[in-house]
This record gives C-alpha cells, structure tokens and sequence, in this order.
C-alpha cells in the first residue's frame, strides 16, 4: 500500500472536495481519498504508488491546481 499527500489550492467549499476526491478516485489502483479542505492537503491511498503527474491531471480535471 502507498499513501502520498499532495496540497491542492483553490478549494473552498464542500463541493470543491467532493470534484477533487471524485477525479482522483478514478486513477486506477486508488483505493481512498481524503480531502481536508482548511489545509487544502489530499492524501492518496492507493495499492501501488501512484504516478504524481495522474493525480496533477485529476486534480487540474476538477478545476484545481497542485500545490508547487
């Protein structure tokens, strides 16, 4: 199992959440997302570590940026 925490900014209500953790989600081999919405951070769990840029594009799908 790996689990990574990315920071993405831009969110600010519970629907913003709910875009970010959907499209991640849909990166095969995720298994859960966690969303704290007052630190902006995303943390991953997924069954083998999951490639940085999948996630930038999920995140970028839902109308987010990664934090640099």
């Amino acid at each position: 199992m790996a689990i990574k925490t990315y920071t993405v900014t831009g969110m600010t209500c519970s629907h913003c959440v709910t875009a970010v953790g959907s499209e991640i989600r849909q990166i095969p081999g995720v298994t859960d997302v966690e969303v704290d919405l007052a630190s902006g951070a995303v943390t991953v769990t997924s069954e083998q570590p999951v490639d940085d840029a999948a996630v930038a594009a999920a995140v970028d799908e839902a109308g987010y940026a990664l934090a640099s």
